[in-house]
């Protein structure tokens, strides 16, 4: 369904994909308050769910032994060792029986993953894009999900970074330019049935 010029619409070929929402990235300080961040992916996914749309929820992990970590030769390499179980539990107030559940183990949640053919095959052509961390798997995800021909929709209030010049670049400089960026109560409010 084409968005509404005078406003955003959306139908039964959306889904909401929440990126890392997961015990181990919400212990990280953020540009806004993990738990507000929880609470707005809390509220959109009761909306979506609601609505009978999926909903996705993303989460990196990676093997025990830590034989799927990245091996970049970076300067700001990521884990050297593989967290805990708990780093990748989804919260129990945002996880519910139905929901599509993604492990991925890069930044983007695309890459190395099945989330493509999830939504494709549920007829999804409209994607709703919040989580943390703004600049890196929100962002990563983004990209992606552009360059393969979906819709994006951005709530900038369930979105949250660790760095606030990195949030502020990707809502004024990148999002616009491949979705369009909005509020949690805007993509409740634009939820058809």
């Amino acid at each position: 369904m084409p968005a509404d010029p005078t406003g955003l619409v959306l139908g039964e070929d959306t889904a909401l994909v929440l990126i890392d929402l997961q015990t181990g990235i919400l212990a990280l300080p953020t540009t806004r308050p993990a738990p507000e961040v929880l609470g707005r992916g809390v509220a959109l996914a009761t909306a979506f769910r609601a609505h009978r749309l999926p909903v996705v929820l993303v989460r990196v992990a990676w093997s025990p032994d830590g034989g799927d970590l990245p091996t970049a030769n970076v300067d700001r390499p990521g884990p050297a060792a593989a967290p805990p179980a708990a780093f990748s539990e989804i919260p129990a107030e945002l996880a519910a029986l139905g929901d599509v559940v993604v492990t991925k183990r890069h930044w983007g949640a695309f890459t190395g993953t099945e989330l493509d053919l999830q939504l494709r095959r549920r007829g999804i052509h409209r994607i709703v894009l919040a989580g943390i961390s703004t600049s890196v798997g929100v962002e990563s995800t983004a990209r992606t999900a552009w360059e393969l021909s979906y819709d994006l929709v951005f709530p900038e209030d369930a979105t949250a970074d660790t760095d606030p010049d990195s949030h502020a670049h990707t809502f004024g400089k990148i999002f616009p330019r491949i979705g369009r960026v909005t509020t949690t109560d805007e993509v409740v409010a634009a939820l058809r049935p």
